[in-house]
């Protein structure tokens, strides 16, 4: 309750947006803690797609949050540019999908989300025979085999990893997924069960799951990594 004579405080839109990266990993925790797990098992990729450096500076970056996602290579090689003439040099993550005629850009990757393909880990080898460098990815499986999403099926998973395993530039760090977007992120629960099964069918190390909409779930189901776009920026 406000005394009288008191001034109120108010609170500017921008200011607002750049509290909700402390939100957001407050909830990480409380979800950690819910299940006995140890907070910093658990990566932040803050999705910058459609957002401003301006945006991203305020909400992310001064905030001292330096793992950022994107979508798309041309939109990231636009920011990360500036970012590097500015000398702030984050930890990008490729998390959309990739085209196999983009892969001469990935290098500076972290990590690459999207791996789907036999012809795309061939393209991957190729650029990474050719330059010296190993890319460290995870295969993207459509676990809920939703014919609008990319992936493969939870069954052609092992044979996927067993090949890119054979592969002397490219890495498979683990397995990334996508759920159905449903109001209740309960109902996709069973979804992040699974891709943590086969995970650990595999012997992979990393989990990507976990957007916006569901990401307390998914690190309740063991997700390692949660990629949260518009939730930071709401």
């Amino acid at each position: 309750m406000r005394l009288k004579g008191d001034k109120p405080t108010y609170i500017s839109k921008a200011q607002a947006k750049g509290a909700m990266l402390a939100k957001i990993t407050q909830r990480m925790a409380a979800a950690c803690e819910r299940t006995g797990r140890d907070p910093s098992e658990v990566k932040l990729v803050a999705v910058t797609k459609g957002h401003t450096l301006d945006e991203i500076q305020r909400v992310l970056l001064d905030k001292g949050h330096l793992c950022l996602g994107e979508n798309r290579i041309q939109e990231w090689r636009d920011k990360a540019q500036v970012l590097e003439e500015a000398e702030q040099n984050a930890e990008w993550h490729l998390i959309g999908n990739l085209q196999r005629n983009k892969v001469k850009y990935c290098l500076p990757f972290s990590l690459i989300h999207s791996l789907n393909s036999v012809r795309l880990a061939d393209e991957l080898q190729k650029q990474g025979d050719k330059k010296g460098h190993t890319f460290k990815t995870l295969i993207e499986v459509n676990v809920a085999d939703e014919d609008s999403k990319l992936g493969i099926s939870t069954e052609e998973t092992e044979d996927l990893v067993t090949y890119v395993q054979g592969l002397s530039h490219v890495q498979v760090e683990g397995l990334m997924t996508i759920a159905p977007y449903v109001d209740n992120p309960n109902e996709v629960r069973h979804y992040f069960t699974k891709l943590r099964n086969l995970r650990d069918k595999l012997s992979l190390r990393e989990l990507s799951m976990g957007m916006s909409g569901d990401f307390e779930v998914a690190i309740e189901e063991g997700a390692t990594i949660v990629r949260v776009g518009s939730a930071l920026f709401a």
